[in-house]
């Protein structure tokens, strides 16, 4: 049975952390269902049109078996949402990847999964990581339990890998 991943989204995301990861997963053979808010197509950072395969708040944690949120500014905009919030932590509370890139990891912080943890993102949002209670290590990539976090695309190759081997694992 093949492997089910959400791609979170929102308008401003940074279209090469969306479209690098979706494409790396759908070579992995899985289904990969892109998600926004309110299940209308979106527009990238750069201004790239994106359709979506529906809205958050349709889906369960139960119906996944990882999530992913690409960075740039969309981030800020999904945090807002107590659908996506329930979403992430539920994948998370039930042992499946969390995956983040760049200020992706804002979602996770509002999300209330990341005290405690090692987490990494891009270096403007230390601030933020640190007073969540997370230990930021700058890291190109970091694991630490079900959360995979990485700075920047330069990290995608790496945190991509690194995803694809705990999505393997559940």
């Amino acid at each position: 049975m093949s492997k089910k991943v959400a791609v979170l989204i929102a308008d401003f995301v940074e279209e090469v952390e969306f479209i690098y990861p979706y494409y790396r997963l759908l070579e992995e053979g899985y289904e990969v269902k892109v998600l926004s808010p309110d299940g209308k197509g979106i527009k990238g950072k750069k201004g790239l049109p994106i359709s979506v395969d529906g809205k958050v708040g349709d889906y369960t944690h139960e119906d996944f078996d990882a999530v992913f949120v690409p960075g740039g500014y969309a981030p800020d905009r999904l945090r807002r949402y107590r659908e996506v919030l329930d979403f992430v932590r539920g994948i998370y509370d039930a042992g499946k990847p969390v995956g983040s890139i760049c200020h992706g990891p804002w979602v996770l912080i509002s999300a209330g999964i990341v005290k405690g943890k090692s987490i990494t993102g891009y270096f403007a949002i230390k601030d933020d990581i640190v007073n969540a209670g997370a230990h930021y290590t700058g890291n190109p990539v970091e694991v630490d339990g079900n959360i995979i976090t990485g700075t920047d695309p330069s990290a995608m190759p790496s945190l991509m890998k690194a995803f694809i081997q705990a999505i393997e694992r559940k």
